[in-house]
């Protein structure tokens, strides 16, 4: 077969494709046209499902970066001026009350994403600068509940604390043994059982005792170890 009659095939070949792929179209004009349509739709919604992400993701990051901003302003010293048109606190709880209502703002309106759950906690903080035990729990609780285990812990020894200051030992020693069983990198171990052996210093001295011990020959380098070795001495703990 010479090459002009090679070529001449090719070419009927590919009319007959054409025609052949037109009038598949032409009988299925709706259907390609619905398929068509619906590609357009979901890129349209993956493209503003994105922007919209980013924005909220951003305008998250704004408004908690600006809650901390305030939570996190150095407290005013006994005498010292106040500076015009910059915030400023004489105490904890000043500075906890303005930062509060933004922490929860944040919690509320973002409260599916890491962002949210992470405002809950230091809404649970600031409400306990504040005094009022009562929603500190409720919002610690939450944060306790989130699926970011290094933020739970947190959050969870913070409850620890609060239960001790009100009455209930019982339950901040289930905290601190949950904490103890299930460290994380924001609470070891060896820091949980250091809180936990301060709260037996009144309740079991004895248990104390041990606990520091432990603590004192696991972690001989770190903080905690110091500071069990020096409560085991009778020496004031490091500041």
């Amino acid at each position: 077969m010479d090459t002009q009659t090679r070529h001449a095939l090719k070419q009927d070949r590919f009319v007959e494709a054409t025609a052949s792929g037109l009038g598949w179209l032409q009988l299925h004009r709706a259907n390609a046209i619905k398929l068509v349509v619906a590609i357009v739709i979901i890129v349209a919604l993956l493209v503003g499902g994105a922007i919209f992400y980013n924005t909220r993701s951003n305008n998250a990051e704004i408004a908690f970066g600006h809650a901390m901003d305030i939570y996190t302003t150095p407290l005013r010293q006994p005498g010292q001026p106040v500076a015009p048109g910059e915030p400023s606190y004489g105490t904890s709880a000043e500075r906890a009350k303005a930062a509060n209502p933004l922490f929860f703002d944040v919690a509320s309106r973002y409260r599916w994403w890491k962002i949210g759950a992470n405002a809950q906690y230091f809404a649970g903080l600031t409400y306990l600068d504040m005094g009022q035990t009562g929603p500190a729990e409720a919002a610690l609780l939450k944060a306790s509940g989130s699926h970011d285990s290094a933020l739970a812990a947190l959050a969870r020894m913070a409850l620890a604390g609060l239960y001790q200051q009100t009455d209930r030992n019982g339950q901040a020693v289930d905290l601190y043994q949950q904490l103890i069983k299930n460290p994380t990198n924001t609470v070891p171990a060896s820091a949980a059982k250091l809180l936990l052996a301060q709260l037996y210093e009144t309740t079991n001295p004895a248990q104390a005792k041990k606990l520091y011990a432990e603590i004192k020959d696991q972690d001989k380098t770190t903080a905690a170890g110091q500071i069990a070795a020096q409560k085991l001495s009778g020496g004031k703990p490091l500041q």
